[in-house]
């Protein structure tokens, strides 16, 4: 099988269902951002030795992958369902109260950086927030989008208690914000 089709050439590119939509159409942002998110998860995860959070980084994977073909189905056709449920937030906040519990209380705040790994998690949230704000877009389209929206929007907030513990696990001064005065 080849993976090229030159169906995309034209600045089009298809959903599954059939339905051909510009490359710059809202729905394509939504899930490339989810899959650069995706990409960049896996990158993250290569850096870190924690295996407990190895092991938590590859389900956040599976879940993108599996929100991202929800979200590349035209609406209205029969969808991959985006396979979040409550207990896929609720795994992220327990992952961020045991990192909580080892962690000075937040004072101030944070700059990316420290430590390669450190950055990266703050790279994953930025990308996060993105794909957030580019999913927010579809709302009106799609109901599970709601899901999809919470989801992403505590995953950002885990990737920047996952930065804070990358430091601390690498013994790594956090980059405090200083401002002018």
């Amino acid at each position: 099988m080849k993976i090229y089709t030159k169906t995309g050439d034209t600045g089009q590119t298809s959903l599954f269902g059939g339905d051909r939509l510009s490359k710059d159409d809202a729905r394509i942002e939504a899930y490339g951002t989810v899959d650069e998110l995706n990409a960049f998860v896996g990158l993250l995860r290569d850096h870190l030795v924690d295996e407990e959070v190895r092991v938590l980084l590859l389900t956040i994977q599976n879940r993108l992958f599996t929100l991202g073909a929800h979200l590349a189905t035209a609406p209205g056709r029969q969808s991959v369902a985006p396979d979040l449920k409550d207990e896929d937030i609720q795994l992220l906040e327990q992952a961020m109260d045991r990192m909580d519990e080892v962690l000075a209380p937040l004072r101030n705040f944070i700059l990316p950086g420290g430590h390669a790994a450190i950055s990266y998690a703050h790279l994953a949230r930025t990308i996060c927030r993105r794909a957030e704000r580019r999913v927010v877009s579809l709302v009106q389209e799609d109901e599970a989008v709601e899901m999809i929206i919470r989801y992403l929007n505590r995953l950002s907030d885990y990737f920047f208690v996952l930065a804070r513990y990358v430091a601390h696990l690498y013994k790594v001064e956090e980059v405090i914000w200083k401002g002018r005065g």
